[in-house]
């Protein structure tokens, strides 16, 4: 990973962490944009890991991204198993709402990039009601086909020309993170790939309520709404992370004995949370009746 020396990082199924708390993370952001450094934040999940164990080229945008923030539960709870007991949750709304409500402070311009014009008006009118003094110096929406050299060369000089310090980029996992890690160095600002966070804040999906969200099954929630597009998806992501415990370090293991006691029972709950789809129909009946 390419971040400061200081800035400390913990492997998770053999990809770098950042272990920092919120808002150290966000206070580094912060610093990098208001120079207007050009710098990619990964904003990782269980299903980006695990994609990324199986695509060298996701893999690579991880390996060399400046941040990778543990936005799901399970990489939180295994960064504190791995000794950063203070970790807390660095997810991809959290840090969106936090920084733009202190952009406007230090004087840094938000560019908006990806999801649909209807998608970028409601945020626009939102942001407009809850951060009046945020500076919103770019919306552009973005086709789901490849962009043309022409149409890319646009959107760079688009983004420069703003003088944006940070750059949200939605156009979900993994088309973010390589459109983040290609454009390097091309675009002078903070790029942070939030995923499905601009339709949340659009209004357009519901974000699951906090105790969810602490409790690690956000998933869940998510796929109540979305069941056609993330079953396959969750089916086929969630069971590798319960194997997590193979690629810790033995030194690490060895040194705390209280190590494999609390992986087991974290693999034993990331088993559990898969559950059959019997049990997923209920849940999702619940939960949809519920909220």
């Amino acid at each position: 990973m390419t971040i400061e020396t200081s800035i400390p990082v913990q492997s998770v199924i053999g990809f770098p962490i950042t272990a920092l708390p919120f808002d150290q993370q966000i206070s580094v952001i912060l610093k990098w944009a208001k120079s207007r450094i050009s710098k990619v934040i990964c904003v990782a999940n269980v299903h980006m890991l695990t994609e990324a164990s199986w695509d060298p080229a996701l893999a690579s945008v991880l390996y060399n991204a400046d941040l990778v923030t543990p936005d799901g539960m399970p990489l939180v709870w295994m960064v504190r198993l791995l000794g950063h007991y203070s970790q807390d949750r660095v997810a991809g709304m959290d840090i969106m709402l936090s920084l733009c409500d202190l952009a406007p402070s230090q004087n840094i311009g938000v560019f908006f990039l990806g999801s649909e014009a209807e998608v970028l008006d409601n945020m626009r009118s939102r942001f407009e009601h809850e951060f009046p003094d945020l500076n919103i110096v770019g919306m552009e929406p973005l086709p789901f086909r490849p962009l043309t050299p022409a149409e890319d060369a646009a959107v760079i000089q688009k983004i420069h020309d703003s003088g944006a310090g940070i750059v949200f980029v939605s156009l979900g996992c993994p088309k973010q993170e390589f459109w983040m890690g290609q454009h390097k160095s091309k675009i002078q600002a903070v790029m942070v790939g939030v995923g499905g966070v601009f339709p949340i804040y659009a209004g357009i999906h519901k974000r699951a309520p906090f105790f969810i969200r602490e409790s690690g099954l956000e998933w869940l929630y998510r796929l109540a709404q979305e069941p056609r597009r993330l079953w396959g998806r969750y089916r086929k992501t969630i069971p590798p992370l319960s194997l997590a415990g193979s690629k810790t370090t033995p030194e690490f293991a060895g040194q705390n004995s209280n190590f494999k006691p609390r992986l087991r029972q974290l693999r034993q709950l990331l088993i559990e949370a898969l559950p059959s789809r019997a049990q997923y129909c209920r849940a999702l009946a619940i939960l949809k009746h519920k909220y």
